[in-house]
């Protein structure tokens, strides 16, 4: 059943998004301000409808068909989008403010979950988030969509900065939390940048995921990073191991 917002306007299409303030306001006019049925304003705007969880999984469904169909993300428009879920434009709008954030969240849907963390534990939470970004890795491989999704939004620097913004850079945050928290607990030095040491836990994950298609990447491998590392790489007893 098409959303009772059919009939807002399908002009004004650039890069996904309405052209200007006026063309958006037209678009979620339904969503309150309504006049009574004597011609007067309503004192106060409605809300707007609750959000449809069905709604919402037709969009993102609607999107995941149209690439699969062989259509580039460049090529996607709201309207389009809107025709193959059965949905109006102003529904999209309602959730998403454009393209790109649409996209990344069909991103998201794609990808395996997120574990939880704890927010307490040091390397146990880094092992939790490192196995995520390994599982992640498996599915891109797995998954020739996904895998050319991200191709695609590497090319569009507006669709990859939304996505470094809104996903990436929040993981690099519970990371660097998961670091001082181990640090703190003298699980890990208290010698070196912060950065630099999560760098040393992401880094070789973000090899064998990304730079290395071919690589294995076996169960235990974010044990084995975290071991090498809380271990060190030199020889025991040399001189680099006792310095």
């Amino acid at each position: 059943m098409r959303d009772q917002d059919d009939g807002e306007r399908d002009g004004g299409e650039h890069d996904g998004t309405l052209s200007g303030e006026q063309d958006r306001h037209d678009a979620c006019a339904g969503d309150g301000g309504a006049a009574r049925g004597d011609g007067a304003q309503d004192p106060e705007p409605r809300r707007g409808r609750p959000r449809s969880a069905a709604a919402e999984r037709a969009i993102l469904d609607a999107v995941i068909t149209l690439l699969e169909a062989g259509e580039p993300l460049a090529g996607l428009s709201i309207e389009r989008i809107a025709r193959t879920a059965g949905v109006g434009k102003a529904t999209i709008y309602r959730r998403w403010t454009g393209k790109e954030e649409l996209f990344v969240d069909v991103v998201r849907d794609m990808e395996p979950v997120d574990p939880p963390v704890s927010g307490t534990e040091g390397l146990a939470d880094l092992r939790v988030m490192l196995e995520s970004l390994r599982t992640r890795g498996l599915a891109q491989r797995s998954s020739v969509l996904l895998h050319n999704i991200f191709v695609q939004m590497k090319s569009h620097p507006k669709l990859w900065d939304e996505y470094s913004g809104r996903v990436i850079a929040p993981r690099r945050e519970l990371m660097l939390a998961a670091v001082r928290r181990a640090v703190a607990a003298g699980e890990l030095r208290d010698d070196l940048d912060v950065e630099l040491i999560d760098d040393l836990f992401v880094g070789p994950m973000l090899v064998r995921t990304v730079h290395r298609p071919d690589a294995p990447l076996p169960d235990d491998l974010a044990d084995r990073i975290i071991a090498a590392l809380v271990q060190g790489l030199a020889p025991a007893g040399s001189t680099a191991a006792r310095a």
